[in-house]
């Protein structure tokens, strides 16, 4: 399907060819007529599928129109787990808009300072980006009009999930009309994200679209096998200290854990910082600045950073514990191999991995043969005292 053939207004359609986008993606084209039409959608789409411009381009078509009711609130409001996805749907939303009347965006988000937001929102505005802490802020201070609200989004239903924004999510909904349209977007439909879309949503027509395989062709893919944690630990000592590494991201399975180790890497002399969902906005930033200019070395995070740090001085990924879902690896070793530059990712896996690891080559269509032990670890190990002897 090419945008030009589509009923679209001739502004939305010269911002589309600006920004070279000719051909709409297998998830706008089953998105879009759906959107258009007014009904609810519960859609399975990763990022990379083109699911921000599928949303956006039928939502700005008819918004272009002028709305019954006359008030400074939004017409969209958009819903999304990160301040990092809020500023980049904010800027598509802007740059597909930018022949469009009367189409002014906002971004709420933590970490930013009220007086500014409080500003934006006393002025009309169609389009609302927004992280449910800081959006739900403002709603109880009574400074959000949802009067002529048409259509909420939840964008990475799931990451809001995982982040505990559940309530919240709810929250706000209950805040907005009842008659609205509401389109949900989760990479995974697991049980908790089907739960909200059956109290959310009414009676939502389904899509499915898988995302493009990346090829990582400048990624080092390398599997360590270990036997439990404190050789993962032993491992994790070993590689940290290869020169090579400029700046690496550590991924744990759990946000205590990733407390726990970099805290262990401090006390090791190194500079580490942990990265996660329990931290507000403004120590996420700042531990991504930290990041950037360097001051931080070692960054050990859960899957939340998996797609919001795009550093190009990252050298490597280090999985120490292997994601729940295949997808999520994809996007973990993402974070190094940018910008043209090579780029080493490995993983630790014990053999209760095992479901885990075919789960990943099975996505990736690679098998990950497992670095071979050489010589010297080898026998430096064997000649460790067995704990079934007692020293004398």
């Amino acid at each position: 399907m090419i945008f030009k053939d589509c009923d679209l207004s001739p502004g939305l359609l010269k911002a589309l060819e600006e920004k070279g986008f000719k051909d709409a993606t297998p998830i706008q084209q089953k998105a879009m007529p759906k959107i258009a039409s007014g009904v609810d959608l519960l859609a399975s789409a990763q990022t990379g599928t083109g699911k921000t411009g599928a949303f956006l381009i039928p939502l700005l078509e008819r918004i272009s129109r002028p709305s019954p009711i006359n008030s400074r609130g939004p017409r969209v409001l958009i819903l999304v787990p990160t301040r990092e996805l809020a500023v980049q749907v904010a800027k598509e939303a802007v740059e597909l808009s930018k022949y469009l009347k009367k189409v002014s965006v906002v971004t709420i988000y933590g970490g930013a300072p009220y007086p500014i937001q409080i500003r934006q929102l006393s002025r009309p505005h169609e389009i609302l980006v927004a992280t449910p802490g800081r959006l739900i802020d403002h709603l109880e201070r009574g400074r959000l009009d949802f009067s002529r609200l048409e259509t909420l989004i939840l964008d990475e239903a799931d990451r809001m999930l995982d982040m505990g924004f559940i309530k919240p999510v709810e929250q706000i909904a209950a805040a907005t009309p009842k008659e609205r349209q509401t389109l949900l977007f989760s990479a995974t439909l697991k049980k908790s994200v089907l739960a909200l879309a059956k109290d959310l949503l009414n009676k939502p027509q389904e899509i499915h679209v898988s995302a493009p395989q990346a090829k990582h062709d400048l990624i080092d893919q390398r599997l360590h096998e270990t036997q439990g944690l404190r050789q993962k630990n032993e491992l994790l000592d070993k590689v940290l200290k290869d020169e090579s590494i400029n700046q690496a991201i550590i991924f744990t399975s759990t946000k205590r854990h990733a407390d726990q180790l970099s805290k262990e890497l401090c006390q090791k002399g190194h500079l580490s910082a942990s990265l996660h969902g329990d931290m507000n906005q403004r120590e996420r930033n700042r531990t991504i600045r930290n990041l950037k200019s360097g001051e931080v070395k070692l960054v050990v995070a859960t899957d939340v950073a998996a797609r919001g740090i795009d550093i190009d001085t990252i050298t490597h990924v280090i999985n120490f514990d292997l994601p729940m879902n295949a997808e999520d690896y994809v996007h973990r070793i993402g974070r190094t191999g940018r910008a043209g530059r090579k780029g080493v990712a490995l993983s630790f896996a014990s053999p209760a991995d095992r479901s885990k690891l075919k789960a990943i080559e099975k996505y990736t269509g690679l098998s990950l043969s497992p670095v071979k032990e050489n010589r010297e670890n080898r026998e430096s190990r064997e000649k460790r005292p067995k704990s079934r002897h007692r020293r004398a």
